[in-house]
């Protein structure tokens, strides 16, 4: 599973699969408590997925700071860099992972990979997203999964956009929409439960039936729906895309602007605010981790000022600390999402699987 960062994967050129960068200098500086004997390493290694980004020099700070020298090492998608930190447990390949979401965080909590670390300045970061009371995942970004809209198309059909899931299902808004498989795409599985923090159990099946009937496309993942599908973004200009109803995330319209050619003054497309699912990404330190105390650091790092104020227009999700400002891009072109769906994780890991099968069932076959 990708996560709300394939915005930044497909906007930004392709990093390295294993970065390395080097710390200018300086012995180790440890703050973080370490009962170990052995000798400090001054190497720490963050596992993650694919669309990790940081600016070269906000991380050379940090290694100046620290004395350490951070790897970078990526595995993939969300899902399946998760899998292998499962199948490693106790023997990980790095210190810290980052990348799992509220999808996906039973299934890491439950498997036991973390240890529990209350990082430094967890303080700083809103309540709502402090999921894990254990503090063996620390909270680090959030995005919301919402349907954007090709604002160009309604201005001449001279209709207005869609703006909640109950519009989805009208008429006027027959065969416009297109979604990404829930059972292969991250925000196709972030939009089926989206439906079921709104419907619920008993209702959200009905509310993709009335979606069927009014002609909504289905396609394997966000690449193909977003650049291909979608007649409001440059690809699927390019593509000749004829739907101008997309899953994607409300920070599509800020990287329009910022990848935009000529750069435009407004942003060509809108979020639809009351279709959104929210998506929180936490970083934790592994259990069997060889540098657990500059893991620690790290981790602190995450949730600094520095990081999260550096997160936004690297990997276009929002900051979880109080303190962090968003760039004027956000600010300006940006959407806030002021009621998101949301479904526990709990209950996500209870039901994901029968959730995707009936789905699947019921609209792709």
């Amino acid at each position: 599973m990708s996560t709300t960062k394939k915005i930044a994967g497909a906007a930004l050129a392709a990093a390295l699969g294993v970065t390395t960068l080097s710390a200018c200098g300086g012995d180790a500086k440890d703050n973080s408590a370490d009962t170990s004997d052995a000798p400090k390493s001054k190497t720490v290694t963050l596992v993650s997925h694919d669309s990790f980004n940081v600016t070269e020099s906000v991380l050379k700070e940090f290694e100046q700071q620290s004395g350490y020298t951070v790897k970078v090492l990526k595995s993939g998608d969300a899902g399946a860099a998760l899998n292998q930190e499962i199948l490693t447990k106790g023997s990980p390949r790095g210190d810290v992972f980052f990348g799992v979401d509220n999808t996906l965080l039973s299934r890491a909590l439950d498997n036991g990979i973390f240890t529990p670390y209350e990082a430094k300045g967890l303080g700083e970061v809103k309540p709502e997203y402090v999921l894990d009371k254990e503090h063996r995942v620390t909270p680090i970004d959030s995005g919301d999964i919402c349907v954007n809209y090709d604002k160009a198309y309604f201005s001449d059909k001279k209709i207005a956009p869609p703006q909640t899931l109950e519009d989805l299902a009208k008429p006027e808004y027959k065969n416009l929409l297109v979604v990404e498989n829930a059972a292969t795409s991250s925000p196709g599985l972030g939009f089926l439960l989206a439906s079921v923090g709104k419907y619920g159990e008993e209702g959200w099946k009905d509310y993709w039936s009335k979606l069927k009937a009014n002609g909504v496309e289905v396609v394997d993942g966000w690449e193909q729906a977003y650049n291909e599908r979608f007649s409001g973004s440059a690809g699927g200009k390019k593509a000749k895309g004829d739907r101008p109803l997309v899953v994607s995330y409300a920070s599509s319209p800020p990287v329009e602007v910022l990848y935009g050619e000529p750069q435009p003054a407004e942003a060509p497309t809108g979020v639809a605010t009351g279709t959104c699912f929210r998506q929180i990404e936490f970083a934790g330190l592994l259990k069997g981790a060889k540098n657990e105390a500059g893991g620690k650091a790290l981790v602190d790092f995450l949730i600094s000022k520095k990081f999260q104020e550096d997160m936004p227009l690297q990997m276009f999700v929002n900051p979880v600390t109080k303190d962090a400002a968003l760039p004027e891009l956000f600010t300006k072109h940006g959407v806030v999402v002021e009621k998101p769906e949301n479904v526990t994780p709990e209950t996500i890991a209870e039901n994901r699987e029968q959730w995707v099968k009936a789905w699947t069932a019921l609209v792709v076959k």
